[in-house]
């Protein structure tokens, strides 16, 4: 069956209509399997339930430390590790402790600046360090096991490891595999008993599983050191193992989403969002719990082609707004336990206040990250917003184009490269950015630059720059020329994140939104004159840019003249500190624009 995405969307909308607690006061689930056996005579039944999370991405809180307040977002949405320990108390005092599990589908440690600043700042790696905030609230909560994200390898290895051993859960990667031994460097799998009142307790496998774009996305913190294989193959090696183990239920934690798509193009002979290839393709497995795609999707089936069986799969969005909750219902057939049902539904983290026991516990971790993100570390002659920034060359994008630009010519200084124009790309991360104008702390920094990205340089040519923006401009959804103009359907097109879409600072051009995709590059200029096509240039590139994140062309298989292993978020951090003063008339300046026929938009 072909997952595509927009399928997989609206069959999971549907499928999570209605979603929601049982009423307080529902009988434990001892006794709700008591009376499913006396009500089916001699046939024993048992239900249980096993509640996954996904891309955590370091909020334990319901705090945005970006704008140092609550967390809220449109839809208003919380987030945190401690609303989702108020609904997982819930449910386990309605289905009865010992009848549930809870696992998580990875990408835990990296994403705010409360991972950053025990990454980086007070790293949890030091002697007589600290311990990670995201372990201590997790182990509290009562995890059972963890899948790794790609995130967890942002931030090197050793980190990875001490949180490893900080975790009083297994973290799993059966498919994160030792470069010397291909054995795996992780744990692949756990089992899990559950005691039921009616016979052999059943035997929960949960199998983890991360994402092969690792190799390419972090390849300076893994290459030589470990290898990431597909998903479907390792599925396929070890769910056969877990069930002639005497596993009764096989879950898999996977981080990877269900569209069966990739963003680095044939970079890697593997799937990155494989999760519903491996149900499709692996006998054996009764339900995923799916993480990297940052999607809600309460429910989602899909039929095993071997088998026939229908295998559950459910994604809880992001950073704690959701909990799925997997409901199965297991009789006791020739001897051993047998899924009958399976189903899965989400709560809403916006639905309970935080649980007091784990805000408590991450107090004086919360407010030392509040002191650090407050910092003043400059001034700011204009205020700057990013609200704009996916459709308008804006000041605070070109900021970032300045800094790293500057970065990279000081550092190729003195070589072949020196004499070389430097050019350079960004993206929109956030659309809420702000630099106020007045003092300016990190939080307003690091609130532009919300990713762990590094900087690069790349050698490029004109040719391979105008293909670059030809692919960047695939973004924008075609508009006549005639048409109405709304910029609130003019961007993403195709699901294109707005993390996708380049500018290229020292460039001019312009982008014709009313032609097809593949031809809206115009007027593209260098220096007041046609790019040359046959000209080389230097690119300062992110590294996951670089590395084939978003498939862009040319960039992956450039000449790599320079690399850093500073954050760029540090290093405009940095820049700030040293200049003292931000003055956007030194650096913004609107050298790209939307057009229809040569007519600009806005």
């Amino acid at each position: 069956m072909a997952l595509g995405r927009r399928k997989f969307l609206g069959s999971s909308v549907a499928a999570g209509a209605g979603a929601g607690l049982v009423a307080a006061g529902a009988p434990a689930a001892e006794a709700a399997a008591g009376s499913a056996a006396g009500r089916h005579g001699r046939e024993r039944r048992y239900s249980f339930t096993v509640m996954g999370t996904t891309d955590l991405h370091g909020n334990a809180l319901n705090w945005d430390y970006f704008t140092d307040k609550e967390y809220d977002d449109k839809d208003h949405n919380d987030v945190g590790l401690a609303k989702i320990s108020t609904l997982v108390s819930q449910v386990r005092r309605e289905k009865g402790a010992r009848n549930t599990l809870l696992i998580d589908a990875g990408d835990t440690i990296q994403g705010t600046q409360l991972s950053y600043y025990y990454a980086r700042v007070d790293p949890i790696t030091a002697q007589h360090g600290p311990v990670h905030p995201m372990a201590k609230a997790m182990n509290a909560i009562g995890y059972d096991a963890a899948a790794l994200g790609n995130h967890e390898f942002n931030y090197g290895i050793p980190v990875l490891r001490k949180f490893e051993e900080q975790c009083d859960f297994p973290l799993l990667g059966a498919n994160a595999l030792d470069a010397r031994t291909e054995r795996p460097a992780f744990r692949p799998y756990v089992m899990k008993r559950l005691r039921t009142p009616c016979g052999r307790d059943v035997r929960v496998a949960v199998l983890g599983l991360t994402n092969p774009g690792i190799a390419i996305w972090d390849k300076a913190n893994v290459q030589g050191k470990m290898t990431f294989p597909g998903l479907e193959e390792q599925a396929a090696k070890w769910v056969p193992r877990l069930r002639s183990m005497g596993a009764d239920v096989v879950i898999v934690s996977a981080h990877s989403g269900a569209s069966g798509t990739s963003s680095w193009g044939d970079q890697l002979p593997y799937v990155e969002n494989a999760a519903g290839l491996v149900a499709e393709q692996v006998p054996g497995i009764d339900a995923i719990l799916v993480g990297h795609a940052h999607l809600e999707v309460p429910e989602y089936f899909v039929t095993n082609k071997e088998t026939g069986k229908q295998v559950v799969l459910s994604e809880p969005a992001k950073w704690g707004q959701r909990l799925t909750l997997f409901d199965f219902e297991v009789v006791w057939s020739r001897g051993r336990w047998v899924v009958e049902s399976a189903g899965a539904k989400v709560l809403n983290s916006n639905t309970v206040p935080e649980d007091k026991r784990i805000s408590g516990m991450l107090t004086k971790e919360h407010k030392k990250v509040v002191a650090y993100v407050n910092q003043v570390i400059g001034t700011n002659k204009t205020e700057m917003s990013s609200a704009e920034a996916p459709y308008k060359d804006v000041p605070i994008i070109d900021l970032i184009n300045h800094i790293q630009a500057a970065t990279v010519k000081e550092a190729l200084a003195g070589t072949e490269y020196a004499e070389l124009p430097v050019l350079s790309q960004a993206a929109c991360f956030s659309r809420a950015a702000v630099i106020p104008g007045g003092e300016v702390t990190i939080r307003d920094v690091a609130g532009l630059y919300t990713f762990e990205n590094t900087l690069e340089a790349r050698l490029m040519t004109g040719a391979q720059l105008r293909a670059y923006l030809e692919f960047s401009a695939n973004y924008f959804v075609q508009t006549a020329a005639d048409a109405p103009v709304d910029p609130a359907k003019l961007t993403n097109a195709d699901n294109i994140p707005d993390y996708n879409y380049d500018v290229v600072g020292g460039l001019s051009y312009e982008i014709d939104v009313a032609k097809a995709a593949g031809s809206r590059v115009a007027k593209l200029m260098f220096d007041g004159k046609p790019l040359d096509d046959k000209a080389e240039f230097v690119l300062a590139v992110n590294n996951y840019r670089a590395s084939g994140g978003g498939n862009f062309p040319g960039v992956a298989g450039a000449k790599q003249l320079w690399a850093n292993s500073e954050e760029i978020r540090n290093t405009m951090i940095t820049w700030v500190k040293e200049k003292g003063e931000i003055d956007p008339a030194e650096f913004a300046a609107v050298e790209w624009k939307l057009t229809r026929n040569g007519t600009p938009v806005f």
